[in-house]
Protein backbone atom coordinates (compact mmCIF):
# COMPACT_ATOMS: atom_id res chain seq x y z
CA UNK A 1 0.00 0.00 0.00
CA UNK A 2 1.60 3.32 -0.92
CA UNK A 3 1.73 6.47 1.05
CA UNK A 4 -1.56 8.06 -0.36
CA UNK A 5 -3.46 4.59 0.10
CA UNK A 6 -2.58 4.84 3.51
CA UNK A 7 -3.27 8.71 4.16
CA UNK A 8 -7.37 8.22 2.42
CA UNK A 9 -7.24 5.10 4.42
CA UNK A 10 -6.77 7.34 7.39
CA UNK A 11 -8.65 10.39 6.77
CA UNK A 12 -11.44 8.24 6.08
CA UNK A 13 -11.39 6.67 9.13
CA UNK A 14 -11.33 9.30 11.15
CA UNK A 15 -14.75 10.71 9.51
CA UNK A 16 -16.68 7.59 9.77
CA UNK A 17 -15.53 7.13 13.67
CA UNK A 18 -17.61 9.06 16.52
CA UNK A 19 -15.67 12.12 17.42
CA UNK A 20 -16.46 13.04 21.41
CA UNK A 21 -14.19 15.55 21.62
CA UNK A 22 -15.02 17.32 18.75
CA UNK A 23 -19.36 16.72 19.21
CA UNK A 24 -19.70 17.86 22.58
CA UNK A 25 -18.82 21.38 23.74
CA UNK A 26 -15.49 22.21 25.73
CA UNK A 27 -16.50 21.80 30.00
CA UNK A 28 -16.93 25.54 30.26
CA UNK A 29 -19.48 25.86 27.08
CA UNK A 30 -22.42 23.66 27.73
CA UNK A 31 -25.60 24.66 26.73
CA UNK A 32 -27.84 25.86 29.13
CA UNK A 33 -30.65 27.89 28.00
CA UNK A 34 -31.80 30.78 25.86
CA UNK A 35 -32.90 34.47 26.86
CA UNK A 36 -36.68 34.50 25.96
CA UNK A 37 -37.07 38.22 26.35
CA UNK A 38 -35.20 41.10 28.25
CA UNK A 39 -35.66 44.90 28.11
CA UNK A 40 -32.31 47.14 27.48
CA UNK A 41 -30.13 47.50 29.56
CA UNK A 42 -28.79 44.12 29.68
CA UNK A 43 -25.47 42.17 28.87
CA UNK A 44 -24.23 38.63 29.17
CA UNK A 45 -20.45 38.32 30.26
CA UNK A 46 -20.14 41.84 29.74
CA UNK A 47 -21.58 42.12 26.50
CA UNK A 48 -24.69 43.51 25.28
CA UNK A 49 -27.17 41.07 24.72
CA UNK A 50 -30.73 40.02 23.11
CA UNK A 51 -33.78 37.54 22.60
CA UNK A 52 -33.02 33.81 21.86
CA UNK A 53 -28.95 34.36 23.07
CA UNK A 54 -28.23 31.04 24.05
CA UNK A 55 -26.79 30.58 27.30
CA UNK A 56 -23.70 28.51 28.62
CA UNK A 57 -22.52 27.28 31.94
CA UNK A 58 -20.69 30.26 33.62
CA UNK A 59 -22.47 32.52 31.67
CA UNK A 60 -22.80 36.38 33.50
CA UNK A 61 -25.85 37.92 33.22
CA UNK A 62 -26.01 41.69 34.13
CA UNK A 63 -29.15 44.15 34.20
CA UNK A 64 -28.94 47.62 34.47
CA UNK A 65 -31.35 49.89 36.29
CA UNK A 66 -33.17 50.35 33.31
CA UNK A 67 -32.91 46.54 32.25
CA UNK A 68 -35.00 43.09 32.88
CA UNK A 69 -34.13 39.73 31.55
CA UNK A 70 -36.22 36.28 31.60
CA UNK A 71 -34.40 32.85 30.64
CA UNK A 72 -35.68 30.30 30.15
CA UNK A 73 -33.17 26.77 30.90
CA UNK A 74 -33.15 23.86 28.91
CA UNK A 75 -35.12 22.12 31.54
CA UNK A 76 -37.92 24.42 31.68
CA UNK A 77 -37.54 26.31 33.86
CA UNK A 78 -37.49 30.05 34.26
CA UNK A 79 -35.09 32.46 35.76
CA UNK A 80 -36.59 36.63 35.37
CA UNK A 81 -34.06 39.28 36.33
CA UNK A 82 -34.68 42.33 38.03
CA UNK A 83 -33.33 45.87 37.53
CA UNK A 84 -30.11 46.21 39.02
CA UNK A 85 -29.26 42.58 38.97
CA UNK A 86 -26.49 40.20 38.32
CA UNK A 87 -26.62 36.61 38.16
CA UNK A 88 -24.58 33.67 37.51
CA UNK A 89 -25.83 30.45 35.27
CA UNK A 90 -22.78 28.27 37.09
CA UNK A 91 -24.25 25.09 36.23
CA UNK A 92 -27.64 23.75 34.85
CA UNK A 93 -27.34 19.99 33.18
CA UNK A 94 -31.13 19.31 32.57
CA UNK A 95 -29.87 15.55 32.14
CA UNK A 96 -29.16 14.75 35.52
CA UNK A 97 -31.48 18.29 36.57
CA UNK A 98 -28.10 20.13 38.11
CA UNK A 99 -28.41 23.56 38.80
CA UNK A 100 -26.02 25.90 40.54
CA UNK A 101 -26.79 30.08 40.50
CA UNK A 102 -25.00 32.29 41.69
CA UNK A 103 -26.31 36.19 42.77
CA UNK A 104 -24.51 38.75 43.58
CA UNK A 105 -26.63 41.49 44.18
CA UNK A 106 -30.17 42.05 43.13
CA UNK A 107 -33.80 40.30 42.32
CA UNK A 108 -34.52 36.99 40.77
CA UNK A 109 -37.75 34.87 40.45
CA UNK A 110 -37.33 31.38 39.66
CA UNK A 111 -40.00 28.96 38.40
CA UNK A 112 -38.45 26.14 39.01
CA UNK A 113 -39.99 22.60 37.29
CA UNK A 114 -40.65 19.87 39.37
CA UNK A 115 -36.96 17.82 40.14
CA UNK A 116 -37.54 13.87 39.66
CA UNK A 117 -33.71 12.75 39.49
CA UNK A 118 -32.39 11.34 42.27
CA UNK A 119 -29.47 12.99 42.89
CA UNK A 120 -31.22 16.58 41.34
CA UNK A 121 -30.75 19.94 42.83
CA UNK A 122 -32.05 23.50 42.01
CA UNK A 123 -29.59 25.87 44.03
CA UNK A 124 -28.76 29.56 44.54
CA UNK A 125 -26.31 31.39 46.49
CA UNK A 126 -26.18 34.73 47.43
CA UNK A 127 -22.63 35.80 49.34
CA UNK A 128 -24.65 35.13 53.04
CA UNK A 129 -27.16 31.99 52.04
CA UNK A 130 -27.94 28.96 50.03
CA UNK A 131 -31.15 28.63 48.64
CA UNK A 132 -32.67 25.11 47.60
CA UNK A 133 -35.47 23.82 46.05
CA UNK A 134 -37.26 20.39 44.46
CA UNK A 135 -39.56 22.33 42.34
CA UNK A 136 -41.28 25.80 42.89
CA UNK A 137 -41.46 29.25 42.36
CA UNK A 138 -39.83 31.69 44.71
CA UNK A 139 -38.05 35.10 44.62
CA UNK A 140 -34.33 35.81 45.71
CA UNK A 141 -33.10 39.20 46.60
CA UNK A 142 -29.80 40.11 47.68
CA UNK A 143 -28.77 43.68 48.69
CA UNK A 144 -25.54 43.82 51.03
CA UNK A 145 -25.74 41.70 54.05
CA UNK A 146 -29.50 41.22 53.38
CA UNK A 147 -30.86 38.22 51.61
CA UNK A 148 -35.02 37.89 51.22
CA UNK A 149 -36.30 35.08 49.83
CA UNK A 150 -40.58 34.61 49.16
CA UNK A 151 -41.93 31.57 48.18
CA UNK A 152 -44.77 31.95 45.95
CA UNK A 153 -45.53 28.17 44.72
CA UNK A 154 -44.19 24.55 46.55
CA UNK A 155 -41.13 25.11 49.52
CA UNK A 156 -37.82 26.26 49.77
CA UNK A 157 -35.19 25.16 52.04
CA UNK A 158 -33.08 28.33 53.00
CA UNK A 159 -29.70 28.08 55.14
CA UNK A 160 -27.72 30.89 56.51
CA UNK A 161 -23.95 30.66 55.76
CA UNK A 162 -20.77 32.53 57.80
CA UNK A 163 -22.03 34.17 60.45
CA UNK A 164 -25.41 35.24 58.93
CA UNK A 165 -28.43 35.56 61.04
CA UNK A 166 -32.35 34.86 60.35
CA UNK A 167 -33.98 37.82 61.47
CA UNK A 168 -37.33 37.72 60.04
CA UNK A 169 -39.20 33.98 59.10
CA UNK A 170 -42.45 32.43 58.69
CA UNK A 171 -41.12 29.30 57.88
CA UNK A 172 -40.26 26.16 59.66
CA UNK A 173 -36.55 25.84 61.07
CA UNK A 174 -35.16 22.59 61.89
CA UNK A 175 -32.12 21.43 63.71
CA UNK A 176 -29.59 22.34 61.23
CA UNK A 177 -30.39 25.58 60.81
CA UNK A 178 -32.09 25.57 57.48
CA UNK A 179 -35.93 27.01 57.02
CA UNK A 180 -38.26 25.12 55.21
CA UNK A 181 -40.41 28.28 53.55
CA UNK A 182 -43.57 27.46 52.29
CA UNK A 183 -45.89 29.27 50.19
CA UNK A 184 -47.05 32.72 51.25
CA UNK A 185 -43.88 32.42 53.88
CA UNK A 186 -40.82 34.66 53.90
CA UNK A 187 -37.51 34.64 55.51
CA UNK A 188 -34.74 37.18 55.62
CA UNK A 189 -30.85 36.61 56.90
CA UNK A 190 -28.86 39.01 57.61
CA UNK A 191 -25.06 39.79 58.86
CA UNK A 192 -26.61 41.70 61.11
CA UNK A 193 -29.42 41.66 63.07
CA UNK A 194 -31.74 45.05 61.99
CA UNK A 195 -32.84 47.81 65.12
CA UNK A 196 -36.59 46.18 65.61
CA UNK A 197 -34.88 42.50 65.89
CA UNK A 198 -36.27 39.13 64.96
CA UNK A 199 -39.34 38.91 63.50
CA UNK A 200 -42.17 35.99 62.65
CA UNK A 201 -44.72 37.64 60.69
CA UNK A 202 -45.87 36.21 57.11
CA UNK A 203 -45.26 37.55 53.80
CA UNK A 204 -46.63 41.15 53.13
CA UNK A 205 -49.24 40.48 50.32
CA UNK A 206 -48.08 44.31 49.28
CA UNK A 207 -44.49 42.63 49.84
CA UNK A 208 -45.55 39.62 47.74
CA UNK A 209 -46.82 41.54 44.96
CA UNK A 210 -44.22 44.33 44.24
CA UNK A 211 -41.38 40.90 44.23
CA UNK A 212 -43.51 39.77 41.15
CA UNK A 213 -43.97 43.36 39.33
CA UNK A 214 -40.04 43.53 40.21
CA UNK A 215 -38.84 40.99 37.98
CA UNK A 216 -41.61 40.84 35.67
CA UNK A 217 -40.48 41.34 31.75
CA UNK A 218 -42.34 43.55 29.51
CA UNK A 219 -45.42 41.12 27.28
CA UNK A 220 -45.19 38.59 30.68
CA UNK A 221 -48.20 39.28 32.77
CA UNK A 222 -48.38 39.47 36.44
CA UNK A 223 -49.79 36.01 37.85
CA UNK A 224 -52.64 35.94 40.48
CA UNK A 225 -50.29 36.58 43.88
CA UNK A 226 -51.06 33.46 46.19
CA UNK A 227 -54.26 32.11 47.45
CA UNK A 228 -53.93 33.98 51.21
CA UNK A 229 -54.19 36.89 49.05
CA UNK A 230 -57.26 36.50 46.76
CA UNK A 231 -58.88 34.93 50.02
CA UNK A 232 -58.31 38.22 51.94
CA UNK A 233 -60.03 39.81 49.01
CA UNK A 234 -62.61 37.58 48.86
CA UNK A 235 -63.63 37.91 52.17
CA UNK A 236 -63.23 41.99 52.32
CA UNK A 237 -66.21 41.70 49.74
CA UNK A 238 -67.74 38.92 51.70
CA UNK A 239 -67.57 41.03 55.12
CA UNK A 240 -68.76 44.64 52.78
CA UNK A 241 -71.60 42.44 51.58
CA UNK A 242 -72.67 41.43 55.21
CA UNK A 243 -72.45 44.08 56.55
CA UNK A 244 -74.63 46.32 53.89
CA UNK A 245 -77.31 43.58 54.81
CA UNK A 246 -77.03 43.71 57.90
CA UNK A 247 -77.93 47.71 57.97
CA UNK A 248 -80.48 47.23 55.65
CA UNK A 249 -82.44 44.52 58.00
CA UNK A 250 -81.77 47.08 60.74
CA UNK A 251 -83.22 49.80 58.97
CA UNK A 252 -86.29 48.28 58.25
CA UNK A 253 -86.73 46.18 61.73
CA UNK A 254 -87.06 50.22 63.13
CA UNK A 255 -89.27 51.34 60.59
CA UNK A 256 -86.86 53.23 59.12
CA UNK A 257 -86.08 54.07 55.05
CA UNK A 258 -82.37 54.47 53.96
CA UNK A 259 -81.62 58.25 53.71
CA UNK A 260 -80.18 59.77 50.62
CA UNK A 261 -76.31 59.62 50.44
CA UNK A 262 -76.26 56.89 53.43
CA UNK A 263 -73.95 54.18 53.23
CA UNK A 264 -73.78 51.34 55.53
CA UNK A 265 -69.91 50.72 56.98
CA UNK A 266 -68.61 46.95 56.98
CA UNK A 267 -67.68 47.26 60.43
CA UNK A 268 -70.59 47.95 62.61
CA UNK A 269 -73.12 47.77 59.68
CA UNK A 270 -74.34 51.01 60.73
CA UNK A 271 -75.33 53.96 58.66
CA UNK A 272 -72.68 56.32 58.22
CA UNK A 273 -71.98 59.30 55.77
CA UNK A 274 -70.97 58.59 51.89
CA UNK A 275 -67.31 58.41 50.83
CA UNK A 276 -66.31 61.37 49.27
CA UNK A 277 -65.84 60.73 45.49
Amino acid sequence: MNQFTRLTAAVLCLLLSPLPGLAAPPADQHYAGRISALIPSATRNAKPTRAQDDLEWNDLLKTEHTGRLRAGLADGSILSLGSDSELKVVQHDSASQQTSLEMNFGKVRSQVVKITQPNGKFQIKTPNAVIGVIGTDFFVGYEPGRTTIICYRGQVSATPTGNAKVVRNSGKQDANNSILVSAGQMVIISDETPPEGYQASSTPPALQLSSIRDTTVNGEPVPPPHSHVVRNVILGVAVAATGWAVGITQLKSSGGTPVSGCTVTAVNGKCGPAPAP
